[in-house]
């Protein structure tokens, strides 16, 4: 049986942002997730199906041939998502679980991937002049766009629908794609830090009600921003590192077929912007977001086996990807 839903520029990701946070520019992380066809005023229908999720979107009254058709599913024991007309097949990024999930230890792979060194590092070392070897580049799948809220909760999301899951996304059973489903979830259904508030969001609409029930809708969102990509080197603190709140609500980007973010807000958060000057001469401005409280971490987390520092003593800092998301109070 499928679902047919339809949706107008009145509903849109997009357009429900700007009816909840009106003063608040989106981010490059959150604009990069829409698709396309649903920052314009057209009509969009969506089928929801046991064999995928079809999107077609149409413009004015240009019937089928006018329309753009993003097909999650499909593909032969991977998860591909097809942008027609001119996009290419993309695969769910395979990986370990994610370094922002305080409750996991650090894996094998993780331990010995040197470059893993430089995605902590202590406060006290976050000034100018400070010198990191960094890389940031687009750490997942941008064409893993986000979905509708109505789509997106008619699709199933937990353990228990595993199963059902991969089938709709023609992922094969067994296959690392179907562990990067089973790892995200498993995160998502993951115990709560004590001071920490989580919810994993499936839509945009759903990360706005998120962000907002914390933090009121008075609001800036904001994101790394990079000049340009640029291979692993050196990059310095520039003058200019600002504390840009004490409280947030700070959203990882997860490995998923579409967009699904893991949200959370700590009592013993700070986010910073931080001016950063590679050897290059390309520049980046990155958020920090520094943890004043690790007492409740798991003590073999990638931090303190990289830091070489125990849980609760010492405030623990990391840069975000380009596609996560720290919502502040403005």
């Amino acid at each position: 049986m499928q679902l047919t839903v339809a949706t107008n520029a009145a509903l849109s990701p997009e357009f429900y942002w700007k009816s909840m946070l009106p003063t608040t520019p989106m981010p490059k992380a959150i604009t990069d997730l829409l698709h396309p066809d649903w920052k314009e005023e057209k009509e969009t229908s969506v089928d929801v199906g046991n064999d995928g999720v079809n999107v077609g979107v149409e413009k004015g009254n240009q019937g089928q041939g006018g329309g753009t058709d993003v097909n999650v599913g499909g593909g032969n024991g991977g998860v591909i998502v097809h942008t027609a007309p001119k996009g290419k097949p993309v695969h769910v990024e395979v990986g370990p679980h994610s370094p922002f999930d305080y409750n996991y230890a650090a894996s094998q792979t993780q331990l010995h991937d040197d470059h893993n060194v430089v995605i902590f590092f202590l406060e006290k070392n976050l000034h100018h002049g400070t010198k990191l070897d960094l890389h940031f580049s687009q750490t997942s799948n941008l064409e893993a766009t986000f979905l509708p809220r109505p789509v997106a909760d008619s699709i199933p999301f937990s353990s228990s629908k595993v199963n059902d899951i991969l089938h709709r996304f023609s992922i094969k059973a067994g296959s690392d794609e179907a562990q990067v489903v089973k790892n995200t979830i498993s995160e998502c259904e993951g115990p709560i830090t004590k001071g920490e508030e989580k919810r994993c969001v499936n839509s945009l609409e759903s990360m706005v009600d998120f962000a907002t029930s914390k933090l009121g809708n008075n609001i800036d969102a904001i994101s790394t921003r990079v000049g340009k990509e640029t291979e692993w080197q050196q990059y310095k603190i520039a003058p200019g590192v600002k504390k840009l709140a004490e409280k947030c609500v700070v959203c990882h980007k997860e490995k998923y077929p579409y967009a699904v973010f893991y949200c959370h807000k700590s009592d013993s958060t700070k986010a910073y912007s931080v001016p950063l000057e590679g050897a290059d001469g390309s520049r980046a401005k990155a958020v920090a977001v520094c943890h004043t409280d690790t007492s409740n971490w798991n003590p073999k987390h990638l931090a303190f086996q990289m830091l070489k520092v125990q849980p609760g003593t010492l405030p623990v800092c990391h840069f975000l990807p380009q596609d996560h998301v720290v919502f502040i109070p403005k």
